[in-house]
């Protein structure tokens, strides 16, 4: 379940991303739901799956209304014994994409590099929650600080981290894009940045696995008829 984008690059990014699921999983049926601005739309997705069980994985990477409120109820309105499961952050595998696309950008660790982590934002302060321990995992696998920091809603701005970081003597600060797919926030971040910008995720291999492993998860959990589960673990 991706959210949607007006970007056209965001939805062919999702959809390479999926044919990396299918070929790590032959015969496990895949299908996309957006949750705007994209068709298919998820209440269609689901529609077409009236009667059957289904896993649905958010492509999201932190807590937030999306994933506690919207994909819930558009599934427990469906006719889907459902299974959502969580958002994808945080967790290893992220960091182990956000490195990578760091290093594709020419990321090199030096006296004065710092990194800001880029996400979208939100109100929910357990989506903040979510992004302030990926920089913190992150930060642990380069060695370096790592700032988390917002294209919208929550604080601080990537200006403003940027500025932070500068003020404390780093001279070197890349900015790694915390998004699934290119698009308006990913653009945006990219131009504040001083040095180097990564790539956003999109369908690097790591993702791919870790769609698979939200998908495992949420199969320890009974499915409903009329309501969805919401995974925990």
């Amino acid at each position: 379940m991706a959210h949607g984008s007006r970007d056209p690059r965001a939805l062919s990014t999702v959809r390479s991303l999926l044919d990396r699921v299918r070929a790590l999983r032959p015969g496990l049926p895949v299908h996309l739901g957006h949750i705007e601005l994209n068709a298919p739309l998820l209440p269609d997705t689901l529609a077409a799956l009236a009667g059957e069980e289904a896993v649905l994985v958010p492509l999201l990477l932190s807590r937030g209304y999306h994933v506690k409120r919207d994909i819930p109820e558009m599934a427990a309105e469906s006719g889907v014994r459902a299974r959502v499961a969580k958002a994808l952050g945080p967790h290893p595998f992220l960091v182990e994409a956000l490195q990578d696309r760091l290093a594709e950008a020419g990321w090199a660790e030096r006296p004065g590099t710092a990194v800001v982590l880029a996400a979208a934002g939100s109100r929910d302060p357990e989506s903040k929650a979510d992004t302030a321990r990926t920089a913190a995992l992150l930060s642990q696998r380069l060695g370096v600080e790592v700032v988390p920091a917002y294209a919208t809603t929550a604080a601080p701005t990537v200006r403003a981290a940027l500025t932070q970081l500068t003020a404390r003597g780093h001279e070197r600060i890349a900015v790694a894009s915390y998004f699934t797919a290119p698009g308006r926030f990913a653009t945006e971040c990219a131009a504040e940045a001083p040095w180097i910008t990564s790539a956003p995720l999109g369908a690097h291999p790591a993702m791919a696995r870790l769609l698979l492993h939200r998908y495992d998860q949420s199969l320890k959990l009974p499915a409903t008829g009329q309501e969805a589960v919401l995974a925990s673990a």
